[in-house]
C-alpha cells in the first residue's frame, strides 16, 4: 500500500538499466535494476541484501551503455519503500550526470516544452 501522498511534479520515463547503490556512510554497495528516473529521483528494484531505511543517504551510479564516460551519479536519499521497490530523491548530481540526464528525458519524453517546465521547477526547488 502506498502511504505517501503524491508529490510528484517531474515526469519519470521508464528505463531498465543496470545501477549501484553505494551507502554515503559506510561505503557498502549494491548491484540493482533501475525502474524509472527523472530529474528529480528514481525508482529501483530493492537488492535483497540491502537494509534500506527511510531517509538514508545513498548515492546512484546508473551507466548509459557501454561506454563509462556516460556514467549517471546521483547523491539521493531513500523518499519511500515499498515492497521490492525503493523510491530515491534526487539532492544533488554533478554537470555531467544533468546533461547526460536531459539528453536522455528529452528523447525519450519527445515534448521540448515539457521538460523545459520540469527544469525550471527543478531550479526552482533547488
Amino acid at each position: 500500500m502506498n502511504n505517501h501522498p503524491e508529490q510528484r511534479h517531474f515526469t519519470r520515463i521508464p528505463f531498465d538499466a543496470k545501477i549501484r547503490v553505494m551507502q554515503t556512510e559506510g561505503g557498502q554497495s549494491w548491484a540493482g535494476t533501475l525502474l524509472d528516473i527523472s530529474l528529480n529521483g528514481a525508482l529501483v528494484i530493492r537488492p535483497d541484501d540491502w537494509p534500506v531505511q527511510m531517509g538514508e543517504p545513498v548515492q546512484l551510479e546508473l551507466q548509459l551503455g557501454e561506454d563509462p564516460q556516460t556514467c549517471l551519479h546521483m547523491d539521493t536519499t531513500v523518499a519511500h519503500i515499498e515492497d521490492t521497490r525503493v523510491g530515491l530523491h534526487c539532492k544533488q548530481m554533478d554537470l555531467d550526470t544533468a546533461t547526460h540526464l536531459h539528453r536522455l528525458l528529452e528523447l525519450n519524453l519527445g515534448d521540448p516544452e515539457l521538460l523545459k517546465r520540469e527544469l525550471s521547477e527543478l531550479i526552482q526547488h533547488h
